[in-house]
């Protein structure tokens, strides 16, 4: 089935400068990006999007990683895109990443793992929404 996701290079893989490699490889896969853009989050703007993990103790830390630098944002289509993006991701620790993924090529720690992507239909369509508001999600 045709769907999209959304995916965000993180801060740490911006700065490493493989935003190149990790689109190469969402597409070598049949990833295609139908929508990006590059931005800096504002504290406001990430404790919106991590909102469903307020109440997590990595909840602070994760806001101020993700405003550390600017990300890169996607939404990209393919057929089962959810699914086979997460799989592409790898392990969010990325110590515990199968080779070949994207957390095992330019991941860290568990925690800057250079990548994320939507884990649902409905939190695709939620996470899409929120940052391309204008993008027909029917």
């Amino acid at each position: 089935m045709l769907e999209r996701t959304l995916a965000i290079i993180k801060p740490d893989a911006v700065k490493k400068q493989v935003i190149g490699d990790i689109i190469k490889h969402y597409e070598s896969t049949g990833l295609h990006p139908v929508s990006i853009q590059m931005m800096s989050l504002t504290k406001r703007v990430a404790e919106g999007f991590y909102a469903v993990h307020r109440e997590r103790p990595f909840f602070e830390s994760l806001t101020s990683f993700m405003t550390s630098g600017p990300v890169v944002v996607l939404v990209l289509e393919g057929e089962d895109a959810i699914k086979r993006n997460r799989t592409l991701m790898g392990a969010t620790d990325s110590a515990k990443a199968e080779p070949g993924t994207i957390r095992a090529a330019h991941g860290t720690s568990i925690e800057e793992n250079a990548v994320h992507g939507s884990d649902s239909p409905e939190t695709a369509h939620f996470e899409i929404g929120y940052f391309f508001p204008a993008m027909d999600l029917t």
